[in-house]
């Protein structure tokens, strides 16, 4: 297929950091011409006592069921007018990945998108991780990284990788750490088959650009990796954003086509 036009990383209110409800970012799609939206909101936290241990990260563990019921029911709604797909964006937890499958394999999943936000116990958004580290350590950090990123990837869980280089967005300086593990990294995504994202939020942070870099796109056409897209909208007005200048900036690299999935099946979207 060409010429389709999806975007299957989006977020709404029920994380406790989007704004807007779920019916407002479907709507945005609609007015933006979509065909396909992903609702891929936060994973609880299914491994912690508490059923919301902390309110502006994500949903509670007694809401994920109510998520995907009010999902469905909106799929069957807005059919019509387009296809709403049913997503996750799930943390990436070594040790609690049985659980996380476990609850994933109770519904109807067309994806879920496996992102490493957490990083030797801290936030990778947080810049004062770099503070006063070693040139050496820096390097540690960056391998960890992407250590747990080639995890993620082997674990069968997961159809599309979040963000790959989402650790710049508060340390710029973060892509010039020189190492060879992102192309050791690309090369394990594409013989496990899993998609990455070009996820267009890096903007709205201090780094300014796409997750991930140019040059890393550039490695992935190298290694075969699938690409697809997300917004990464935590607002509705952000649904789809830059979607038409990410397929631009693939064809010039020269990528033939992106993918999405439905079900859990790939689709092609030749560029």
């Amino acid at each position: 297929m060409s010429n389709i036009l999806f975007d299957l990383h989006t977020h709404h209110d029920r994380c406790g950091h989007a704004i807007g409800a779920l019916e407002e970012y479907i709507e945005s799609a609609i007015d933006k011409g979509l065909h396909y939206i992903g609702i891929s909101d936060h994973s609880p936290l299914f491994f912690h006592e508490e059923d919301r241990p902390f309110p502006r990260f994500s949903m509670a563990k007694s809401e994920f069921s109510v998520y995907v019921e009010h999902v469905l029911r909106l799929k069957e709604k807005y059919k019509e007018k387009i296809h709403v797909l049913l997503g996750v964006e799930s943390d990436y937890y070594p040790h609690h990945l049985h659980l996380y499958k476990k609850e994933y394999d109770k519904s109807p999943f067309d994806y879920i998108i496996g992102s490493v936000h957490y990083v030797n116990g801290r936030s990778i958004f947080d810049k004062n991780r770099w503070t006063n580290l070693s040139e050496k350590e820096k390097v540690q950090e960056k391998e960890d990284y992407y250590r747990m990123i080639q995890e993620s990837a082997k674990s069968g869980v997961f159809q599309v990788l979040g963000h790959i280089d989402a650790m710049k967005g508060y340390y710029p300086e973060f892509s010039a750490i020189k190492t060879p593990i992102i192309d050791e990294t690309l090369k394990v995504i594409s013989d496990t088959g899993v998609a990455i994202e070009v996820n267009t939020s890096g903007k709205t942070k201090d780094v300014g650009g796409w997750y991930p870099s140019h040059e890393i796109l550039e490695r992935a056409l190298f290694y075969g990796v699938d690409i697809s897209y997300g917004s990464d909208a935590h607002l509705p007005e952000r649904v789809g954003d830059d979607y038409l200048l990410v397929q631009k900036a693939l064809k010039d690299i020269g990528f033939k086509e992106m993918v999405f999935f439905v079900e859990k099946k790939k689709q092609i979207v030749r560029l």
